[in-house]
């Protein structure tokens, strides 16, 4: 169990900064599975992101898109299925989806042919960090779509805080914040748990059945009065999309040093300041530069290497 409370954590109220591996560390496994969140921990992860939803009979279960044809084979195991929502199934018939095998074959495609975010993955990470037996084990059927109560027992097991993210339900949400507010506390896990949501209302109600959870608002651009919005929701932190125009522009444009101002003027208010999703190490620089509390990315390897070098330079 992590001892010190999350919501300092993530707060901007200690000097650390978090490596947070997106969806697991999902260039190297299966996203959104066990599997991938095991692995972020062999980066030195702190914590790993997640995305839940609720399934047909009303289990919260793991899984980033609405639909299921993306990263599993559901259109083979239910071929008479149209829409293939998660919401239409039933988590038995969840259970005997292959949530593993997509990603391998992946692997396979000339790199401008993957899923963008495996596009940078370079052949020496891939034999660095992926090994033989793990792509045979990520293709042997095997994998599946976890349950939050699964995925909590194993980042207790780990010793991982986790950001859990509340997706869109076609009810406003009632139902999964209320289970999920539910699972956490019956498994006192209250220190480990960031829950976000680009649904801010979601995160209210969060706040109204508990207040130890922390609660980060999820946006992809920047808000116009940050401070007031932040306070007026009782969130801890700021989970903020990347710069959109750094690689055509750089950060020492207008925009760019707008961008980078807003984040430390979050931070210097106390609010964890997260961005998602980094992978270039060079907006990763700049990002820690600004006082950013965490980093959330699909190659935790580039964020610890660049956390590193700049906490050495900073003892320079």
């Amino acid at each position: 169990m992590i001892n010190s409370n999350l919501a300092t954590k993530t707060s901007g109220k200690t000097s650390c900064i978090i490596n947070i591996a997106h969806r697991g560390a999902r260039a190297y496994a299966p996203e959104n599975t066990l599997v991938a969140f095991a692995k972020a921990k062999t980066f030195g992860c702190e914590m790993f992101e997640l995305d839940v939803r609720m399934t047909r009979d009303d289990e919260v279960i793991v899984h980033h898109d609405e639909h299921l044809d993306r990263c599993t084979d559901a259109k083979t195991k239910f071929p008479g299925r149209c829409a293939l929502k998660v919401d239409d199934f039933t988590y038995a018939e969840l259970s005997l989806l292959d949530a593993g095998s997509w990603y391998v074959e992946q692997l396979t495609l000339p790199r401008e042919e993957r899923q963008p975010f495996l596009q940078s993955l370079t052949d020496d990470e891939i034999t660095q960090f992926v090994s033989s037996s793990e792509r045979n084990y990520y293709a042997s059927g095997n994998i599946k779509i976890p349950t939050l109560v699964q995925t909590l027992g194993l980042a207790k097991e780990l010793d991982l805080m986790v950001n859990v993210e509340l997706k869109n339900q076609t009810d406003g949400g009632l139902v999964l914040v209320a289970a999920v507010v539910k699972q956490i506390h019956a498994m006192k896990m209250e220190d480990q748990i960031l829950i976000s949501s680009f649904e801010h209302d979601m995160l209210r109600q969060v706040r109204k059945q508990t207040q130890k959870i922390a609660t980060a608002v999820l946006t992809d651009t920047p808000l116009k009065a940050p401070l007031t919005y932040l306070r007026k929701l009782k969130a801890n932190a700021y989970n903020l999309g990347c710069y959109r125009d750094y690689q055509s522009k750089g950060f020492n444009n207008m925009s760019g040093k707008r961008y980078l101002a807003h984040i430390t003027k979050i931070q210097k208010a106390c609010f964890g300041v997260n961005i998602w999703t980094c992978n270039d190490q060079d907006e990763m620089g700049y990002l820690l530069a600004s006082g950013v509390t965490g980093l959330i990315s699909d190659y935790p390897n580039r964020v610890g290497e660049k956390i590193t070098a700049y906490l050495q330079n900073k003892q320079i």
